[in-house]
C-alpha cells in the first residue's frame, strides 16, 4: 500500500487508512510502477511473472491490479508446480 499512497499523494489526495477502502479508492497505477512491484517480490513467488501479467495503461486501483493480476499469477503458479487449472 505504501507505492498506492505514493501514487495518492503525487495526485494531490490522500488514501483513505482503512485498507478495504483503500484497496478500492481509485487511485492510478501506472503499469510501470507495478511491474516495479512484481520485481520485488519475485524471489518470494519463486518465478519471474511473464510480461502479459500487468495490463498495459496499469490499473484505476489497487483492487483493480489485484483482480487483474493475481488470476494470472495463479496460473503461471500452478505452472511451475506442475499443476494446471
Amino acid at each position: 500500500m505504501a507505492v498506492a499512497e505514493a501514487e495518492a499523494d503525487m495526485n494531490g489526495f490522500a488514501l483513505p487508512k482503512e485498507p478495504g477502502v483503500a484497496a478500492v479508492a481509485p487511485v492510478p497505477m501506472d503499469s510501470l510502477v507495478v511491474v516495479e512491484i512484481l520485481c520485488s517480490v519475485e524471489d518470494v513467488l519463486g518465478f519471474q511473472p511473464k510480461d502479459a501479467t500487468v495490463r498495459t495503461g496499469g490499473y484505476t486501483s489497487v483492487q483493480d491490479a489485484l483482480d487483474h493480476m493475481m488470476p494470472r499469477l495463479e496460473s503461471q503458479w500452478l505452472k511451475k508446480q506442475g499443476e494446471s487449472k
